[in-house]
């Protein structure tokens, strides 16, 4: 009897501490609370490009993982992968969020194909395609800040995180504490490569929950930022 008492406030305290960990998941460490360094403004829209179900496409006020398959889509599907499961999985169910594809016109039937292989048990809703011209896939990549140019088939392994302004969001310094201790040089993260799995799943992953934290302080008026803090500071040294 006594066994089975213990056994059932094991049960009842992990059924009580699981959700509270996962909370705690979701916030970023302390130092990086600082907000996701804006590295470009003026992204260009989507609204030119066509989608499957014809329904208009934006990237203004969603936040948006923008990504270039190029003419062999299928062929990148590890890339597609890494994304679905290390990024996507994890934020499908934020309010505004969306993975946008941008393929050229003419790979649609390899798109489908694309879609068996990553949408093996549900329909990612919030991952669509974006087709377009040659020209138009290369004057929206051009307005992107990247480290890469785009490949000649249209394609480039990195992805792009864009805020609801239109802005794109990366580190202006990616360096750890650690590299920061030790005196690295800095540099700056303006993309992700969907190949490096780490950099997906820890670097990335954490940049995206940034940047809704910021959303989330902001709704509730609790976010200030840079400018606004600066403002506080020279306030407060004057009284």
């Amino acid at each position: 009897m006594e066994a089975s008492k213990v056994k059932r406030n094991i049960v009842l305290g992990i059924l009580f501490f699981l959700p509270v960990a996962f909370l705690l998941m979701l916030y970023p460490a302390k130092h990086n609370y600082e907000p996701l360094n804006v590295v470009n403004e003026k992204v260009s829209d989507i609204e030119n490009l066509s989608s499957e179900n014809l329904d208009s496409l934006r990237l203004k006020n969603q936040i948006t993982v923008l990504g270039f398959l190029g003419k062999s889509p299928l062929e990148k599907s590890i890339s597609a992968l890494n994304l679905k499961e290390l990024v996507y999985d994890k934020f499908k169910g934020f309010k505004n969020f969306q993975i946008i594809i941008v393929v050229p016109e003419g790979t649609e039937d390899q798109v489908k194909e694309l879609k068996k292989e990553i949408n093996t048990y549900e329909d990612l809703k919030f991952w669509r395609y974006a087709f377009g011209t040659e020209g138009e896939i290369r004057m929206l990549y051009n307005t992107l800040k990247s480290k890469q140019s785009l490949d000649e088939d249209l394609s480039s392994t990195d992805v792009f995180i864009i805020d609801k302004d239109l802005n794109q969001r990366g580190r202006l310094d990616g360096r750890t504490e650690r590299e920061v201790e030790d005196n690295k040089p800095a540099f700056s993260v303006y993309s992700y490569n969907t190949i490096e799995v780490a950099e997906i799943k820890n670097m990335m992953s954490d940049d995206v929950r940034i940047l809704f934290t910021e959303y989330r302080q902001k709704r509730q008026g609790k976010f200030d930022d840079s400018n606004t803090r600066r403002e506080k500071e020279l306030k407060q040294n004057h009284e």
